[in-house]
């Protein structure tokens, strides 16, 4: 795998670490309520969704992660089809985003883009 596609991996993992922190801990702010489409009266009622794919996201990232340890402790076979089963599973899910609810457009273009082109990297 190249380092490039590493680095992006890491990226990508580090971006994913964030959103779990949005999501499983900070959806309640009031700055968030555009990225998620909330509003206070919906708290109580997407708590499990947003929990739950905070989660989600922090476990893709370790993922990530995992797969480049892996690449670099001579587990390349390893790590190779966590990195792009990871990166195809957002490319996906980015594209399911943009189809279930068009105003999350720019979320959809800030997951798909960089698993798209780690994608690319590890194909």
């Amino acid at each position: 795998m190249s380092t490039a596609a590493q680095v992006l991996a890491i990226v990508i993992a580090v971006m994913l670490t964030s959103v779990f922190v949005m999501e499983s801990l900070l959806y309640r702010h009031p700055k968030l309520y555009p990225m998620f489409l909330t509003k206070p009266a919906d708290f109580d009622a997407v708590r499990l969704w947003t929990v739950n794919m905070g989660w989600y996201n922090l476990t893709t990232a370790a993922a990530l992660v995992a797969g480049v340890v892996l690449v670099n402790a001579d587990q390349v076979a390893a790590g190779h089809a966590l990195v792009t089963f990871t990166a195809a599973q957002h490319t996906f899910m980015a594209i399911v985003l943009v189809v279930s609810e068009r105003r999350l457009w720019l979320n959809a273009l800030l997951e798909g883009i960089p698993a798209l082109v780690l994608l690319i990297l590890v194909l």
